[in-house]
């Protein structure tokens, strides 16, 4: 697969933490309740944090409880990509920067949340970086 954002695995290295590079380039996954955005409230939006390219919003982020922070869509369909994921024997879906194809998290249905789409995002903090709203 290729994306608009392409870098070598030591130029990766180079611009991420050992945190982020296992996260965003491994699909690693950060222990939950321990993220900088999990409990935020914070107005803005949610880049990715290895491209910039910017992915939620906080107006469809909701309180999941599931200890990442959780979104019930993205800001548009063609800033995220979809991979189908088999590992841990199960399937779930997985969500990735469609810009530089960083790995996020996954996106699950029909779990009943009152929300819009009945989708939460379970997205890694460590994959984003909020920019607060002016003012």
């Amino acid at each position: 697969m290729s994306y608009e954002i392409e870098k070598t695995d030591a130029e990766w290295r180079e611009q991420l933490t050992p945190a982020e590079y296992a996260v965003l380039r491994q699909a690693g996954t950060e222990r939950p309740g321990v993220g900088e955005y999990t409990d935020t409230k914070t107005e803005g939006v949610y880049s990715c944090r290895a491209c910039g390219n910017e992915l939620f919003s906080s107006e469809t982020k909701f309180d999941s409880h599931c200890g990442w922070p959780s979104y019930f869509s993205p800001l548009a369909e063609d800033r995220v990509q979809y991979i189908e994921d088999t590992t841990m024997g199960m399937r779930r879906v997985e969500v990735r920067c469609a810009k530089c194809g960083s790995h996020l998290g996954h996106v699950f249905e029909g779990e009943g949340y009152g929300t819009p789409t009945d989708q939460r995002y379970c997205i890694n903090s460590i994959s984003l970086k909020l920019r607060p709203a002016a003012g």
